[in-house]
């Protein structure tokens, strides 16, 4: 650890010493000590006392401007006004009724008008959304595999653990990636059934349609590759997909859990004009609270009508989840805020830019409507391969010193991003800006010095 880093924790450390305390006493109990593995980072995480608006403050007291949001799951921003009036009102008339109501038709017409499906269900997680998706591609095709891009996540069920954060050693060529479990109990049939591409390489996808002909149900990716910073598609790229899996009867599966409610009013399709057959919505449709909806066409979701795909859940349209999430489409998620939130994203990344550039940072600024990402990269990435090349060690460097002055520019690990959210203000990312200003200097002498590599 070089010196910079290593002075930045020892500041944390002094700064957050209730929350080292309320780490080491959950260890006792919790795995790594925290309830998400993606919640683990050393030397500990910061333990939340509360959180209002664009704002939280840790067991110590200190405030912060967030900019995680709950690993975005907050373009709401937290305690939102209008989500929390419809909370609030459905606290006293039922938490959970395990029957219909009229809140399932309203939320689902809201949803249906915005994206491109004609049908929906809803459920909890994002991890729900693309596992029930991609059952029902595999019965709407009768085919068994599917097609992921390697380093892309889409949750935590078996198709989607495989090939997440492989190794270098283990991944084999670029145009015909090896599938890698993403831990231990990932059976290797599930493993067998999910042929791994490379993002921005339709070579690589029609090397797997030509090597698996008529066994592909489906193409599932992020339209916007988040699990690496912020990776875009090249031009054509989305429009490749399209017409591979039109030529080869596999439908397209749009994983929005993260940019549908944050790209722009109608999401990935609106933004970049590529119509999917199904869509996975998750994290910020439900203003705070957890909701996720999946959808398609009639015809396919109809395989849950006629009985021949089964889908379920205790919780799914909890009426809680529900009228925040009414409240999210009508009050928040307006157009009137996506213009608010872009305004102050592109503030933002026009503000690093200026400073990447003064200080002779090597590094490159990514948006991607309310998500920004500093990459600390030699080149822009456009593949998970690229990714690996981030320089992990100064993106430490950069977290901890924006956080012990008062702003987590995003969640902790190098492969995230910031959400700006529609409770952020000019204040706020201007102190943002102020902050990345005086650290920026440090960064720019450290990234010049040898320094110890990081194991990504």
């Amino acid at each position: 650890m070089h010196d910079a880093l290593r002075q930045e924790i020892e500041l944390f450390e002094k700064r957050t010493p209730k929350s080292a305390e309320a780490h080491k006493r959950n260890l006792k109990r919790l795995p790594l000590g925290v309830a998400s593995n993606y919640r683990a980072y050393d030397p500990y995480p910061i333990f939340v006392k509360d959180a209002f608006g664009s704002k939280f403050r840790d067991l110590d007291g200190n405030e912060y401007i967030d900019h995680n949001l709950t690993f975005g799951a907050l373009m709401a921003g937290h305690c939102h006004p209008a989500v929390m009036k419809a909370v609030e009102k459905r606290l006293t008339t039922g938490t959970m009724f395990g029957m219909p109501h009229d809140m399932e038709w309203e939320l689902a017409e809201e949803i249906c008008a915005r994206f491109p499906i004609e049908m929906l269900r809803f459920a909890s997680t994002g991890t729900e959304a693309t596992m029930h998706t991609v059952r029902l591609c595999r019965a709407a095709t009768g085919r068994d595999k599917i097609i992921k891009f390697e380093g892309g996540y889409h949750g935590l069920h078996d198709a989607a653990l495989v090939s997440v954060k492989p190794k270098l050693e283990q991944i084999g060529d670029l145009k015909a990636p090896i599938a890698v479990p993403g831990g231990q109990g990932v059976p290797k049939t599930a493993v067998a059934n999910v042929l791994i591409a490379s993002f921005n390489d339709l070579e690589s996808v029609e090397h797997r349609f030509k090597t698996h002909p008529n066994e592909i149900s489906a193409i599932i990716l992020e339209p916007v590759m988040m699990n690496v910073g912020i990776c875009m598609p090249e031009p054509g790229f989305l429009e490749g997909l399209r017409e591979l899996c039109d030529k080869h009867g596999a439908l397209l599966i749009f994983d929005e859990v993260k940019t549908g409610a944050k790209l722009g009013w109608g999401g990935a399709s609106e933004y970049f004009g590529v119509i999917p057959d199904a869509i996975c919505l998750a994290k910020s449709i439900g203003g705070g609270l957890p909701l996720a909806a999946f959808g398609a066409s009639k015809k396919v979701m109809g395989l849950i009508s006629d009985h021949k795909v089964f889908h379920g859940g205790t919780y799914n349209t909890n009426p809680v989840s529900m009228a925040a999430g009414l409240a999210t489409f009508r009050e928040v998620l307006t157009r009137e805020n996506y213009a608010h939130v872009e305004k102050l994203s592109h503030k933002l990344v026009t503000g690093y830019r200026r400073v990447v550039e003064e200080v002779g940072l090597d590094a490159y600024l990514e948006i991607a409507g309310a998500n920004g990402v500093l990459m600390f990269a030699p080149k822009r990435v456009r593949n998970y391969r690229d990714w690996l090349e981030v320089d992990a060690s100064l993106w430490q460097q950069y977290w901890f010193a924006m956080v012990n002055r008062g702003v987590m520019p995003q969640p902790y690990w190098w492969d995230e991003q910031w959400t700006m959210s529609v409770a952020h203000t000019d204040a706020d990312t201007e102190k943002h800006l102020a902050v990345f200003g005086e650290i920026a200097p440090a960064l720019a002498v450290a990234q010049k010095e040898p320094r110890e590599a990081v194991v990504h």
